[in-house]
This record gives structure tokens, sequence and C-alpha cells, in this order.
């Protein structure tokens, strides 16, 4: 039986999340442009062995597959009156595949849509947007919330705020730096950090980006900013290139295994792997940081 997920990490357990979701319910048949949060829906079989393939290759923590799933992105889809719903089963779809031992982590990812004066969407609009799917999350049994590929630090904090109206789960929030160090609205990790330690967050890294080395120059500067909070690497396979008009990525797992122990030795207690990276990926970190225990 699990303890709470804090409580694990203050013991100073490192937990190896899972890897990709999009690109592996792609390759599964899931068509391009359909959001994957349309398979829990209509195809539940699929996500849970998506879930239980991570579990298998070594993950203690996996992430829910509603990383577009607010209503603003769902809407896309005809979805969005579903929002919550979809979010309370993607849930229930990931605790069926992580019993009593694997965390599960609530999946939040960005809204798709520019945050006012930029944009046409409110900071009040997305903290409701938020909210709504950090309930449905915290319904279907979720141990902690996990913000994700964060840009805009407006964005991130209306994301924190909402899931904190939603409950009183532990919050994780990591960011995607990917120009010069930044994120693409010019975030620097030392003030994505320091902002949300601010608002109360558990722990806040980096994922998604560009080359995962990168986030080797990102955790320092994280933790002399916050060094109260837990940090986080789940950085994409590599950089993507197109192969006969498909994103192949360059980091294999003996790449991304040695990367992960040197994020561990940074002070990283959550590492993982985002974009274009497998089951295959996440076995061979769980080896490089926990000796495959």
């Amino acid at each position: 039986m699990r303890i709470p997920i804090l409580d694990a990490l203050a013991a100073g357990t490192i937990l190896v999340a899972d890897g990709a979701t999009g690109t592996m319910l792609q390759a599964a048949g899931l068509p391009v442009g359909q959001p994957g949060e349309a398979w829990v829906l209509e195809r539940p079989a699929e996500i849970v062995s998506l879930h239980r393939r991570y579990i298998e290759a070594g993950s203690q923590l996996i992430l829910t597959s509603t990383f577009g799933g607010t209503r603003t992105r769902l809407e896309k889809a005809g979805l969005g009156d579903q929002a919550e719903e979809i979010a309370r089963r993607a849930a229930g779809l990931a605790r069926e595949a992580a019993g009593d031992e694997i965390y599960v982590g609530g999946d939040i990812g960005p809204t798709g849509e520019m945050m006012a004066p930029l944009g046409r969407l409110t900071y009040e609009a997305a903290v409701d947007a938020f909210a709504e799917q950090a309930r449905g999350l915290a319904a279907g049994g979720v141990d902690c919330i996990y913000v994700e590929t964060m840009s805009d630090l407006n964005e991130a904090r209306a994301a924190v705020e909402g899931a904190q109206q939603a409950s009183d789960l532990p919050l994780f929030v990591t960011f995607s730096f990917d120009t010069h160090g930044r994120t693409g609205m010019g975030v620097t990790p030392a003030h994505a950090a320091g902002t949300m330690a601010g608002m109360g967050v558990a722990g806040v890294g980096a994922n998604c980006g560009h080359a995962p080395e990168e986030v080797l120059d990102f955790l320092p500067q994280m933790q002399e900013a916050a060094p109260g909070l837990y940090l986080i690497a789940k950085p994409n396979a590599g950089i993507p290139r197109l192969v006969k008009r498909q994103a192949v990525y360059d980091a294999g797992p003996e790449r991304m295994a040695d990367l992960a122990r040197q994020y561990v030795e940074l002070g990283a207690s959550i590492v993982g792997a985002c974009c274009g990276s497998s089951p295959e990926h996440i076995a061979a970190i769980r080896q490089a940081v926990a000796g495959g225990g």
C-alpha cells in the first residue's frame, strides 16, 4: 500500500514517472488531430493498457491521459461539456492500472489559448477551466495534481489557483523551456520556481522542451530560487526531426537513463520523459536511478 506521495518524497524516495502519452496513443492507432481524451470515452482499454506498459517498465508515478482536458481545448473536438467527466473517468482508468502501489498524477496541460491581454482568455476564465478539470481528477482518485508544459506564468498561476479551489491535493508544476533557456513566453527557470513556491506548490521542474541536456542547467536555477520544493525532470527524448512526415526523436533509452542519473545527482526527486519516449526509455531510467528495484 502506497504512503502519501509527499511522505514518500520527504523520505528521500526518487519516483520514476512515465513517458509520452500522445505519441504512444498515435502509435496505437489514435488518428492525428483527434485528442487522446476522446479515447477515455471511446477506447478506455487502450488507455489502461498504456498505463500498464509504463508500470511494467518501472513507472512509480503515472499521469492521467488528460493533458488537453480543459474545456477550452476539448471544445475544439465537441467535448467541452464533458471536461469534468472525462477527467474523472481518466483518473479512474489510471487508478485501475495503478492499483494500490503506484501513484497517479492528475495531468493538466495548457488551455491552448493565449491569455489576455495578448489573447482573449481571461485569467478568471482560465481559473474556472482548470478548476473544473481538477475537480474531475480529484473525484477520480488521483494522488496529486500535476500541471505541465507551462510557458505563460499567468496561465501556470491560473492552473494552480484553479486546482487549489478544487481540492487540497499536492500540486506539482513543470514548465517547458525551449527558447534560449526561457519558456516561449520569456519566463526563466528561477522566476518560474520562485513564483510557484510563493503559491504553495510542492514541486517544480522542467518537461518537454528542447534538448534534454539543457535540463541540467535548469534544475540548479530552480533549486536556488525555491530550495524548499521538490525538483522534477521530464524532458523530451531528444530533438525531433521529420522522417517521412513523422517526428523522430534522437535520444534513445541509454542516453535518457544517463541524463536521469545526472538529474537525480542535481537534486531531482521525480524523473521521467516526455514526447518521443516509450516504456523502453522508462525501463532504462528506472534501472539507472533505482537499480531496477
